[in-house]
């Protein structure tokens, strides 16, 4: 069975909810969030950053979201919530969790941390605002996608709007991004779903 090491709102959300949509059995392990234990040599053995989540498979052990989820699909998925491998709608699946984590979720997270690392006094408003601008423009992007269809790539629901769906759960948290009339069907879209549901039920 596959154990999750979760804390409320991270990226072990994406995990749950992929394995919610596909119907695989799974085992939370709750993990303490703090600075101080996501610093011991217990925690940093299981991730060696410290970061959350971490996902075990048998003798295997993951920390990056987007691996976990990949592997999911690959080992447990059956071809489901992924395009064909070497078609185009999957270089498009691809480009949009890359582009979930890589380009959209890294302005997020350093306003994240900035105001985490830095008392109120210490920090730089100018650093916020440069990586504000960048999930505003990454939001003005996405806006333009879904004029022809409801999902990242085309008429179907898949593991992509799961990676980006985590982001945007981040964005409306704790950015002051606008987003425009699409992209917020579609993230109320997102939002409906029982899988999302479940996997966000400590948030």
């Amino acid at each position: 069975m596959l154990t999750i090491y979760h804390a409320p709102l991270t990226r072990s959300i994406r995990i749950i909810w992929l394995c919610e949509e596909l119907g695989i059995d799974y085992k939370i392990q709750p993990v303490d969030f703090s600075a101080e234990y996501r610093s011991t040599p217990e925690w940093r053995r299981m991730n060696p950053v410290g970061k959350v989540p971490v996902m075990t498979d048998g003798n295997l052990k993951l920390f990056e979201s987007g691996a976990m989820l990949q592997y999911i699909l690959d080992r447990y998925g059956n071809g489901r919530l992924q395009p064909e491998t070497g078609s185009d709608d999957h270089g498009r699946f691809l480009q949009w969790c890359w582009f979930s984590e890589a380009t959209f979720a890294r302005p997020v997270g350093e306003i994240v941390n900035h105001r985490r690392a830095f008392a109120k006094g210490d920090r730089s408003e100018a650093v916020i605002q440069e990586m504000a601008d960048r999930v505003q423009a990454c939001c003005d992007a996405l806006e333009e996608e879904f004029h022809e269809r409801p999902f990242i790539v085309g008429g179907s629901f898949s593991a992509a709007d799961i990676m980006l769906g985590y982001t945007l759960l981040l964005t409306d948290k704790v950015t002051p991004a606008t987003m425009g009339p699409l992209l917020d069907e579609y993230w109320q879209r997102l939002q409906s779903r029982p899988a999302y549901t479940a996997a966000t039920a400590d948030v």
